[in-house]
């Protein structure tokens, strides 16, 4: 799909929505309704995520979510958003 495998370098999470930074200078931004773990997370839960592999997710442990950074550049939102709309 990518020739490039974009990465994660810095995250951001306010009430309404996620921003990921890229290793390549590009940041996205998508709502944070598109993850309802997250939404409905804590600031302190979402203040503590990791950066897995070389950047190519990112893991909340306190609330248990993943997401993919090419899932966030397909427009993927997370499984739980996409059965409520099934």
């Amino acid at each position: 799909m990518f020739k490039v495998q974009p990465k994660a370098m810095a995250i951001v999470c306010s009430d309404d929505e996620l921003r990921v930074s890229l290793t390549d200078g590009r940041t996205l931004s998508v709502p944070l309704a598109w993850f309802p773990r997250l939404a409905h997370a804590t600031h302190t839960e979402r203040a503590d995520y990791e950066i897995l592999g070389d950047g190519e997710g990112i893991h909340w442990p306190q609330v248990d979510e993943d997401i993919s950074v090419v899932g966030l550049l397909a427009g993927q939102p997370s499984v739980e958003v996409k059965a409520a709309f099934a």
